[in-house]
């Protein structure tokens, strides 16, 4: 089942799940204003354009870096983020596009 944006139930679930998770759903608010909620951090490469870089997100939400990758691939294999390798890091910013998609079909549930 797909509504008419090409979304299928099995995307939208996968988002819904990835979301679900306070810390995921922490990061992705982070994400949707990366240049002043990562202020703090020396930019490795532009925010807007490629995104924050993973080791930004571990230091500001204090887990282990692999319990950041994790997280991070979950949302990634959602769709929710992209991910650009600038040198030895991997930046992450949202799929806005996916994002409004989702947004759009839970509006549609109610």
């Amino acid at each position: 089942m797909s509504d008419k944006d090409g979304l299928s139930a099995d995307a939208l679930l996968d988002a819904l799940k990835a979301l679900a998770n306070p810390v995921r759903l922490q990061i992705m608010d982070w994400l949707r204003d990366p240049v002043s909620e990562f202020a703090d951090y020396d930019p490795i490469a532009d925010r807007i354009e490629v995104g924050v870089c993973v080791s930004h997100i571990q230091a500001k939400i204090g887990l282990a870096q692999s319990t950041v990758s994790s997280y991070m691939s979950t949302l990634e294999r959602a769709g929710l983020v992209q991910s650009t390798r600038v040198g030895k890091w991997t930046h992450y910013k949202r799929n806005e596009m996916l994002l409004r998609r989702v947004g759009d079909r839970v509006a549609g549930i109610a």
